[in-house]
């Protein structure tokens, strides 16, 4: 059953290994973004460990758009929920400031969250299915930034739980203009994500020093004292990344001839 093979997505017409070419190399983008926000949260465990759980979404969903197996899927969505239950239990602690314990109680708390989110989308918008579980992930990032709207930190969850508004946009597109655009819109979905996960870790665990006053302890952020600001770079990147795209786009027709003739 795990071997069983699926076709999920607009660009695969067939079981090859690289019958999603684009699908699978955009799978980049996440290493690439887990890479850079590495770099810039040394001293930070929690922030470096969500680092290597984005690596492992990139990894996963390689696997899944190459194998296109059950067993591939699982690899592909496991790292996903990893990586949203660490950032739940991190931003409940660190932004509400309860106890590890008081946090790890509300990260529990998604999975029947989830299923209630979901049950209610379906009576809507029915045939959502895993769309719905991103969907209620954006809904309660939102949720977050509105509570904390009063600080740079809210604004910056509001923005990302827009991007991954933008990013289920295009997962949701890809069947719909598969007739008009054979490679789908599927692989927005990883570039806009990789942009987005990058930002949530980097809006939770700014670049900081610890300032000692007497007795008192400051954190400050770096962020405004660094060269180049994080939203240059974040724009800069998402610049970079389109253009990427668009190489990928116009390879990726003579990509599928030299596989089908190979």
């Amino acid at each position: 059953m795990l071997q069983e093979q699926v076709i999920a997505y607009c660009e695969r017409t067939d079981f090859a290994y690289w019958g999603e070419p684009v699908n699978a190399v955009t799978n980049a983008a996440f290493v690439i973004a887990a890479a850079l926000v590495w770099r810039q949260t040394a001293g930070l465990p929690l922030a470096r460990a969500m680092a290597v759980v984005l690596a492992a979404i990139g990894l996963g969903s390689f696997l899944w758009h190459t194998h296109a197996t059950q067993w591939a899927g699982l690899a592909d969505v496991l790292p996903i929920l990893g990586f949203i239950l660490l950032y739940l239990f991190a931003a409940t602690r660190d932004y509400f400031r309860v106890s590890g314990l008081a946090a790890l109680g509300v990260t529990l708390l998604f999975f029947p969250y989830a299923a209630g989110f979901g049950w209610a989308v379906s009576l809507v918008l029915p045939g959502m299915g895993a769309n719905a579980l991103y969907l209620s992930v954006a809904v309660l990032i939102a949720g977050y930034g509105l509570w904390l709207n009063d600080r740079d930190t809210g604004k910056g969850l509001l923005i990302g739980a827009g991007l991954l508004v933008v990013s289920l946009g295009f997962r949701m597109a890809d069947d719909a203009v598969c007739a008009i655009f054979p490679i789908g819109t599927h692989f927005m979905w990883h570039l806009v994500n990789a942009v987005m996960l990058g930002w949530m870790i980097r809006k939770h665990s700014p670049r900081a020093v610890w300032l000692f006053s007497g007795l008192s302890v400051y954190r400050v952020s770096l962020w405004t004292h660094t060269r180049t600001p994080p939203a240059f770079k974040f724009c800069r990147f998402l610049t970079r990344a389109v253009a990427a795209v668009g190489r990928m786009m116009r390879r990726s027709g003579s990509l599928k001839k030299a596989i089908a003739t190979a």
